[in-house]
């Protein structure tokens, strides 16, 4: 099974119009539930690769965190821009990362997490907002980070913190 096709395919079944509509990901809980899961499980297997290596050079990762309170007043479009600014920071250390990691086991962790983490982008750069459409050029907070398993620990915090949250209260509209 590929987590990432099975996200697509969510994505393109429910096309409306030529925009994008989060319906399903959105009102069906299970899925979220499942992209938290297997974030967990990537990070367990990435913590089994042996010898995995330091980075040479260190990956910029968005920091996650968040007050929930402070997210709650924010609009959906705001969190929207926040959530695309941390993936995207993200996806670009994945590939860094990537570059870095010739290590087999590591390398196909990494792989998967940049598959994951791209089909999250692309999924949310193509819901239809009233704000318009995505403009790359933010700058999340940040922090630097020299080893390949906080990349895995900052995706599976930002899918059980941002992402989770940012859906639970698009279905309060949606569903």
């Amino acid at each position: 099974s590929h987590p990432g096709l099975l996200l697509l395919t969510s994505f393109l079944l429910n096309m409306e119009e030529g925009h994008a509509s989060p319906t399903r990901l959105v009102c069906d809980n299970r899925l979220i539930q499942k992209y938290i899961g297997e974030a967990k499980d990537m990070e367990k297997r990435v913590d089994q690769c042996q010898a995995l290596p330091m980075l040479s050079c260190p990956v910029v990762l968005p920091l996650v965190d968040f007050s929930l309170q402070q997210w709650k007043s924010q609009s959906n479009e705001s969190k929207r821009q926040e959530i695309l600014c941390d993936l995207s920071l993200l996806v670009a250390a994945v590939a860094g990362a990537q570059r870095q990691v010739p290590h087999e086991c590591g390398n196909r962790q990494l792989s998967q997490l940049y598959r994951h983490a791209s089909s999250f982008l692309l999924l949310l750069q193509t819901f239809s907002w009233e704000a318009g459409p995505w403009e790359p050029g933010c700058s999340p907070r940040s922090v630097e980070q020299m080893h390949v398993s906080g990349i895995f620990l900052t995706y599976r915090q930002l899918v059980q913190g941002k992402l989770r949250f940012f859906f639970h209260h698009l279905a309060k509209d949606l569903c």
